[in-house]
């Protein structure tokens, strides 16, 4: 599953990792054995008896990618524990398939057969790389245009720089180079342990270190004296009654994933969310409450599905959380996938429905903004406080390339009710306080919490 983990790379190297993946094609069969080109993705599958095969494919390129083994009617895992399911229609020439840990579904077209550069070896030289690189981005990523970002430039700047002698450590550098102005923190490459990544200037990835002394700075200045505390889903989860009776409780998730200690599937970590919310989300607690601070500012992602999980619990009527959308066309940024609203459905049992603070900050990232713009319309009432988050909200695609590399990259857009996305600038707060500065650690203040805590106290 798309796990939460110490930096926005290695989140993204992990949602890629969990990719389908070895099978031949076959001539089409009833049902949803046979080709399929996905709408969006850059990506053909061939689904043979209990094979699912992943194909990556450009308009210059066709790269095998990951393989999964049916395990169900229309179900078929990866070696990581990840589930795929397809099913059919409507027609016989459509399917849509869904990705577990992710929200949404993908469209399937049937194709008669493999595109042709599918069925023969590709060159694993540095031009025929660099080639595949630069299709892969100019094919997929929708931002150029917002981020400034010429890159057809970049391809006559760089390309000529790229001849049969070129060293794998120099082709690193042109590719790092030539994604370092997108400052996209889900953008990323990686020749076996080198990898490059960047967030958006001036913000902090959430590393394990800076969840920690967050954590501990939380506990120490804020939660001190709480008459209830404990920590949930292998401590990425820690929630409180705060002090002082206000009548207010603190939830703290430093990620949508990682909820278990083992690499387990996506339904272990589902279940060890379920039971840390049965266990905060009581009905004597729901009933008592006056309002929550969800506190997001160092999370470093995960599953978009755990986030649509939690809101559930937090409010009574159904309501849409956002539209989500793929780049659709190899040469037309413009172009998407018909937008799909994810819905909010109110979970079963209880549930928190009264006035919510949630705390952001740059260190807010993928799956931790899904779940902030997923509260924007919740009832009940929800302020955002703090600074702008990351700014990136797609699932990650991973791209390999012939000589061995991966690019790193995405290619949705998250849509609020408007039809706009919050990529690059982030979700900004309604309330804007310094988070987690040098002079906020050395003065001992917190003035985001402190500010949660009046404006609730306001509401109740």
């Amino acid at each position: 599953m798309r796990t939460a983990t110490a930096t926005v790379l290695t989140l993204a190297l992990a949602a890629a990792a969990a990719a389908p993946a070895t099978a031949t094609s076959t001539p089409s069969r009833p049902g949803t054995d046979g080709l399929w080109r996905m709408d969006g993705y850059g990506t053909v599958l061939s689904l043979d008896g209990d094979t699912l095969q992943e194909y990556q494919a450009t308009s210059v390129s066709c790269l095998k990618g990951g393989s999964a083994r049916r395990t169900g009617a229309g179900e078929y895992t990866d070696a990581y524990g990840t589930v795929q399911t397809v099913r059919p229609g409507p027609g016989r020439d459509r399917a849509t398939l869904r990705p577990e840990p992710s929200v949404g579904h993908r469209a399937l077209r049937r194709i008669k057969e493999l595109p042709a550069d599918c069925t023969h070896p590709t060159p694993k030289d540095p031009r025929t790389s660099f080639d595949v690189f630069w299709h892969s981005f100019a094919e997929n990523y929708p931002f150029f245009a917002a981020k400034g970002v010429d890159w057809q430039g970049m391809r006559d700047r760089y390309r000529p720089k790229v001849h049969k002698d070129t060293t794998r450590k120099e082709l690193f550098g042109i590719f790092s180079d030539m994604v370092r102005p997108l400052y996209d923190a889900h953008v990323a490459v990686q020749d076996g342990e080198s990898v490059f990544a960047q967030a958006r200037p001036g913000t902090e990835v959430p590393t394990e270190a800076l969840d920690t002394k967050v954590k501990k700075f939380v506990i120490d200045r804020d939660l001190k004296g709480a008459p209830y505390r404990q920590d949930f889903a292998n401590g990425r989860i820690t929630y409180a009654d705060l002090p002082g009776g206000t009548g207010q409780g603190y939830l703290r998730i430093s990620g949508f994933g990682g909820y278990t200690p083992d690499d387990a599937p996506y339904a272990a970590h589902l279940a060890a969310l379920d039971k840390a919310l049965d266990t905060i989300l009581t009905k004597d607690r729901t009933q008592r409450l006056n309002g929550l601070i969800i506190d997001l500012r160092i999370n470093g992602g995960g599953s978009d599905a755990l986030g649509i999980h939690i809101a559930e619990r937090l409010t009574d009527k159904p309501y849409v959380a956002y539209a989500k959308r793929a780049r659709n066309h190899p040469t037309d940024p413009g172009r998407h996938t018909r937008p799909e609203p994810i819905r909010v459905t109110p979970a079963d049992g209880p549930r928190y429905t009264g006035p919510i603070a949630v705390l952001t900050g740059g260190s807010t990232v993928s799956a931790g903004e899904t779940f902030t713009q997923a509260l924007i319309n919740r009832p009940g009432g929800t302020i955002r406080i703090g600074q702008p988050t990351q700014g990136v909200f797609s699932d990650v695609m991973e791209r390999h390339l012939p000589n061995g590399m991966t690019a790193i990259l995405p290619n949705e857009e998250f849509l609020n009710r408007s039809g706009q996305t919050y990529d690059g600038t982030g979700i900004p707060p309604h309330l804007t306080e310094p988070v987690f500065t040098k002079e906020e650690f050395a003065k001992r203040r917190d003035s985001a919490f402190d500010r949660a805590v009046s404006v609730l106290r306001n509401k109740g």
